[in-house]
């Protein structure tokens, strides 16, 4: 029903149906990875307007981006594991989990 025939070829050609959905754990991955890097951000730059001096509502902020990013990271690779998914929203959820887990570990080495 869902077929067309192709008369120059002598073949059919048709449409591909597929199973693939996208994963709720790759999206809640790449949600949390979003924060996680739009606290990181924020709490550097109100610092920065402060001239420097961070307090500490500032520093519980980016502990708590942290943790989201360490739990966006297993959720994407949790969700990067099963089969027959989309891989878009789990590789993206990982690398910017990555990207905030980075963010923290440079925060951090420069405070040292």
């Amino acid at each position: 029903m869902f077929r067309k025939e192709n008369q120059r070829e002598g073949r059919k050609s048709g449409y591909i149906f597929t199973v693939k959905t996208h994963t709720k754990k790759g999206i809640m991955s790449v949600i949390l990875g979003v924060i996680s890097i739009f606290s990181i951000v924020a709490a550097i730059y109100l610092t920065y307007k402060n001239k420097g001096s961070a307090i500490p509502e500032y520093g519980a902020a980016v502990l708590l981006a942290m943790l989201f990013s360490l739990i966006g990271m297993v959720l994407g690779v949790v969700s990067r594991v099963e089969k027959d998914q989309y891989y878009f929203f789990p590789n993206l959820g990982i690398f910017l989990n990555f990207m905030g887990l980075a963010m923290v570990s440079m925060i951090l080495y420069a405070g040292v």
